[in-house]
């Protein structure tokens, strides 16, 4: 007789435990006592007393593992398949329209429907585990973004953008605006069950941070990031956001210190594509502009690292626009030390720059 594992280990686990049993079958072999052995391999002594009444009567045979106990699962593998193909589509295909959320009840009846077989909440949880779904946090996309346009773009104007840059032994410059509010973004902390953490912010004041970045690659050089900020005090007249000439300023440091040509990809954004903007692209011959699709944020990097600088300031209580501009400087300062987390934001958009 094999020894039985718990019905709700995968296979691997159950691969593992048994290995665990067979170290321990080596020890009682040459003399050591079950609490010994219970120290040694971490385990519960029960655990050791059982194992060694089973190697003593089978020998380590005794420990292999006869596969999960309990009855096989009423869930077919064809019904596995089935299911996967219906959770892709999303609730709204079944009927659930006020939001986008499966939820174990919503697969239960899913299943039930179909098959007239209802498992239980407990049970729907292993399914979709054993199939390789787990909860996630959903990726937000626009409703209005046109995914054949995002392909064309990156079929014909990626290519294009590829080749300038070889042609032009130039720097490949992404660039984004982002913004940020005292009020700060929300992060999971710890805290006693059911006493949800209180996080104390300012909810009256004014003043903003206006951020605009490019990242830069070339390659055999280290991936550079370049930012300015600007500081709004809520004052009568302050400039309230970038415009043209602040963006070419932007740009011009960036060729000074880059020391090359650059070919600058953007987004639609007003101020990149109003006439201001084309006559001050137009007298630097060292810059080629391409722009992205339109609802296409996950094709730039410059996202990345806005998304990156939001979650180091969750939970943040900051006193002034002031304290808020010094830390959000301080880590963006930090992510220019780091080219491999820069390299990490190119990757993560699939935009990867072909040989020639």
């Amino acid at each position: 007789m094999r020894y039985p594992d718990g019905g709700g280990l995968t296979a691997k686990q159950r691969a593992r435990r048994e290995q665990v049993r067979f170290e321990a079958a080596e020890l009682f072999a040459r003399g050591v006592t079950p609490p010994q052995v219970a120290r040694r391999l971490r385990v519960s002594r029960k655990s050791a007393y059982a194992w060694h009444a089973h190697w003593r009567e089978e020998g380590a045979e005794g420990l292999r593992s006869k596969g999960p106990s309990g009855r096989p699962s009423r869930m077919k593998p064809e019904w596995r398949v089935w299911l996967a193909a219906e959770l892709e589509k999303g609730p709204a295909a079944h009927g659930w329209t006020e939001d986008q959320r499966w939820t174990l009840a919503r697969v239960v009846t899913v299943v039930a429907r179909r098959f007239h077989v209802r498992f239980s909440p407990a049970q729907t949880w292993r399914i979709l585990h054993e199939m390789g779904w787990t909860v996630q946090m959903p990726v937000r996309r626009a409703a209005e973004r046109d995914e054949e346009a995002v392909a064309t773009w990156l079929k014909e104007t990626w290519p294009r953008v590829e080749k300038t840059v070889r042609d032009q032994d130039a720097w490949l410059c992404f660039a984004d605006e982002a913004g940020q509010l005292l009020r700060p973004p929300k992060a999971c902390t710890w805290s006693r069950r059911g006493r949800p953490p209180l996080v104390r912010v300012r909810a009256a004041g004014s003043g903003r941070v206006s951020l605009a970045g490019l990242v830069c690659h070339k390659a055999g050089r280290h991936t550079r990031l370049v930012f300015r900020m600007m500081v709004h005090r809520g004052r009568k007249g302050e400039k309230k956001g970038f415009r043209e000439k602040d963006f070419a300023s932007l740009l011009d440091a960036a060729h000074q210190q880059l020391g090359g040509n650059i070919v600058l990809v953007w987004d639609n954004y007003g101020h990149h594509v109003d006439a201001a903007m084309r006559e001050l692209i137009g007298k630097r011959r060292w810059l080629t502009v391409f722009r992205f699709p339109t609802y296409a944020p996950d094709l730039n990097p410059a996202e990345g690292v806005w998304a990156h600088l939001k979650k180091s300031l969750g939970n943040l209580a900051p006193c002034s626009i002031d304290d808020l501009a010094g830390l959000v400087r301080t880590r963006l300062k930090r992510m220019q030390y780091r080219p491999d987390m820069l390299d990490g934001f190119i990757a993560e958009t699939g935009l990867i720059m072909t040989s020639a």
